[in-house]
């Protein structure tokens, strides 16, 4: 569905509202929300809260390729490490302050994406998805290399140092860094919506819906397929990059195939080609698998498929196809009521 989708409904005075209203002002709360939850939780729960934050910009990025383009990728977390690595490198061995290297991180990573994605321009469907997770499978291997381990570290990955909040600010460093990543994150979720509903975005969608059709309007899909690659490739390395800094570590074996399954799952969850749907799909990642533990520890992973199971058949588009049934139903409802 298309991010500019549009509806109404009604007011109590009679008068149409759009949804994009309605939406902006649902928006507003939900970043209201988030804004004042670091002042009243224990600094864990704030560490939580930030890695929701930066799954959630992962699965947007790959909600730009898979839900937008239409272009499956069971490999982002391979994109996820290059961009922790690439911070890390950067703030443990070059000096280079923490918040430079998120730019860096998804310069590196959009390099990475659009090269990947040249020769795959070939595969469709589940051989795309083949090849993604032949990346992902082999991303920790290529990080213990002993060639590269001067900058890896290898199997004992890198350390790095949390940093403190500036300007004397009275927040401890898991609030600033939660206010940190939910800052990056509404900007990039910015970027996001404007690129959808940009003249790309719709070459982008044209691109998914009928290939064949896009390239007759003179769309290149080569060259669009790439760059999406690059983009949502570049979106997921600056959550990897925002993932070391507030972890304070990096080892190969912290980004096996079960991060891009996980990254995967969320945009399922989330709802594809539903952009707000990423911070469900965040929550989802972080805080679902503590629930199936602390419900079983010795049943975790059975309680946690259950889960997903029955989150799949109660909601067989996600999140977004959700909010969207429920959408409709209230504006039928307050349409069907007479006028006074």
């Amino acid at each position: 569905m298309s991010v500019r989708e549009e509806s109404s409904a009604i007011t109590a005075a009679g008068k149409p509202v759009s949804r994009f209203g309605a939406r902006n002002w649902a928006g507003i709360v939900v970043v209201l929300v988030l804004a004042a939850l670091p002042l009243f939780l224990a600094n864990f729960t704030i560490f939580q809260l930030t890695m929701m934050l930066i799954y959630a910009i992962a699965i947007l990025g790959l909600n730009l390729l898979t839900g937008i383009n239409g272009q499956f990728s069971l490999g982002h977390g391979a994109f996820y490490a290059i961009g922790a690595y690439t911070a890390a490198i950067l703030m443990e061995d070059a000096g280079l302050a923490y918040g430079w290297t998120l730019p860096a991180a998804g310069i590196v990573c959009f390099l990475s994406g659009f090269l990947f994605g040249l020769p795959a321009l070939r595969l469709e469907g589940i051989y795309l998805a083949l090849a993604t997770f032949g990346l992902a499978v082999a991303m920790p291997q290529f990080l213990k290399l002993s060639v590269i381990e001067p900058w890896t570290g290898g199997v004992q990955g890198i350390v790095i140092t949390k940093p403190d909040a500036p300007f004397g600010l009275p927040l401890s460093q898991d609030q600033w860094l939660y206010y940190f990543t939910l800052v990056v994150g509404l900007l990039l979720y910015w970027f996001a919506v404007n690129l959808v509903s940009s003249r790309s975005g719709r070459a982008l969608m044209a691109i998914r819906d009928n290939p064949l059709a896009a390239r007759a309007m003179g769309v290149n899909n080569a060259l669009y397929k790439s760059l999406a690659f690059g983009v949502s490739a570049a979106f997921t390395g600056i959550a990897g990059a925002l993932g070391a800094i507030v972890v304070q570590f990096v080892a190969p074996d912290s980004f096996t195939f079960f991060l891009s399954v996980a990254l995967f799952v969320g945009l399922v969850v989330g709802g594809v080609g539903w952009l707000p749907g990423a911070l469900v799909g965040g929550a989802f990642v972080v805080f679902v698998p503590n629930v199936a533990e602390h419900f079983n520890k010795a049943l975790a992973g059975a309680v946690y498929g259950v889960i997903l199971i029955l989150l799949i058949y109660l909601m067989p588009t996600g999140a977004g196809g959700l909010v969207r049934k429920v959408a409709d139903f209230i504006g039928r409802r307050m349409k069907s009521r007479p006028d006074r």
